[in-house]
């Protein structure tokens, strides 16, 4: 067995392979999300159901995680506040790009922030190739040569990628600097606040019951449930490898529409399937991330040196 083996068979490897079944899990529980909002969208539009979702998120999390102030350390809290505005503008700008432009030519647009973050920190950890390969990947899977080119629709689709840049940076720290959910439970009531200077206060006297409680149950679907997992998810990964498996999540959404709408992918759909997934398996293979902490400590190279026992004093020879 090889170096590499011992490196994917031990812990290291085992953190990689749950991390990676947590993000896919969390991308799996998003693309169910708006698969199951769409006629929610169509009453109340996206930005306002994105708010509601994120309202309801952070009462559950307010509830569960029950955070104090003593739960954080002022460098703690900053990441969690930064993070829920960094949330706030992922989700609705993204809401609002989608509004303008395709959803493939807007999904492609995002995905150009945690590709960015995955080429730049894979480009010492072997991920680059395999980050490039992914890129690939994803132009082939949304062909966005086929949609629109309103210049602010594009110009909103990038902004939505370089916060979700900042948002897996963002939810690593707060992961590793915060409790259990508890940074969570700080972030999302912070991007709801954020959010509700979108949506204003005519469309939030708008809402019915069965609108707030449909909001409730797909609040659960996404985001609750898919940000808990990346923020345990991104214990266990590096921030390239996690940039490099979110490229899946147009494969993912291309199985629930065969799946689901019969919508079967052509030649070339197949080909950037294929790309994504050889790309997305190397990611785990190789972005594995020690425990944040003490427990991460590397080795010294050089053991330090064992001083060599003091000798026992001789016994006194008697006199005479």
């Amino acid at each position: 067995m090889t170096t590499h083996d011992h490196a994917v068979a031990g812990p290291g490897g085992s953190r990689a392979g749950a991390g990676a079944a947590m993000t896919l899990a969390s991308m799996t529980s998003v693309q169910a999300g708006l698969a199951l909002a769409a006629d929610q969208f169509d009453r109340v539009g996206p930005v306002t159901a994105a708010w509601l979702r994120m309202v309801w998120a952070g009462l559950v999390l307010l509830v569960l995680a029950r955070p104090r102030r003593a739960d954080f350390t002022r460098s703690g809290l900053r990441a969690c506040l930064v993070l829920g505005v960094v949330t706030a503008g992922m989700m609705s700008l993204f809401m609002l790009a989608v509004a303008r432009i395709p959803l493939g030519t807007a999904s492609a647009l995002e995905f150009l922030g945690p590709l960015g973050l995955a080429l730049y920190a894979g480009r010492r950890a072997g991920l680059l190739r395999w980050s490039l390969l992914a890129a690939a990947g994803v132009v082939l899977l949304t062909e966005p040569w086929r949609g629109g080119t309103d210049p602010v629709g594009v110009a909103l689709a990038l902004a939505a990628g370089a916060c979700w840049a900042g948002y897996i940076l963002l939810t690593q720290r707060a992961g590793d600097q915060v409790e259990g959910l508890k940074g969570l439970a700080v972030s999302l009531p912070t991007a709801a606040l954020v959010t509700t200077a979108f949506v204003g206060p005519a469309a939030i006297g708008a809402l019915t019951p069965s609108v707030a409680f449909t909001g409730l149950l797909l609040a659960v679907l996404a985001p609750l449930l898919p940000f808990s997992l990346e923020l345990l998810a991104l214990r266990r990964l590096t921030a390239a490898a996690f940039g490099t498996l979110m490229s899946l999540e147009p494969v993912i959404a291309l199985v629930i529409g065969a799946v689901v709408l019969g919508q079967l992918p052509g030649p070339v759909g197949i080909l950037g399937v294929l790309c994504v997934i050889t790309a997305g398996v190397a990611a785990i293979r190789a972005g594995g991330r020690a425990p944040a902490g003490p427990a991460a400590a590397v080795p010294s190279a050089e053991p330090e040196p064992v001083p060599a026992p003091e000798p026992e004093p001789e016994p006194a020879r008697p006199a005479g």
